[in-house]
């Protein structure tokens, strides 16, 4: 579950490292996000000359979650940490590889 102010690691080479979550796109008074959820995040460490630049606001699709995801089947997925991938505003990646594993549910929501 992240809430606005959670530190998330990057899964993508976009040239970011690290995102602070800002809101929840969706319902204006929503509390947590889950995996496949789109927020609004701003930049805090980015590596130097890439084209995305500290302090920047992006938005970005969570990928992984700390807090287990239970499926119908009775399978619970737990990763080790929060982590996201920048996309822009067609809903595409910014970087071309994506780093992990990631989840079906994620695959399906497209």
């Amino acid at each position: 579950m992240i809430q606005p102010q959670n530190h998330l690691n990057i899964a993508d080479n976009s040239g970011t490292r690290e995102l602070v979550c800002i809101q929840i796109i969706g319902a204006s008074n929503r509390r947590y996000a889950h995996i496949g959820d789109v927020m609004v995040a701003v930049i805090k460490e980015a590596i130097p000359n890439m084209p995305l630049e500290r302090l920047e606001v992006v938005g970005a699709v969570i990928v992984c979650t700390c807090k287990e995801l239970k499926r119908d089947n009775g399978i619970i997925i737990r990763y080790d940490d929060n982590a996201a991938v920048v996309i822009d505003q067609e809903g595409n990646p910014k970087g071309t590889q994506i780093f992990g594993a990631i989840a079906r549910e994620l695959r399906e929501l497209n």
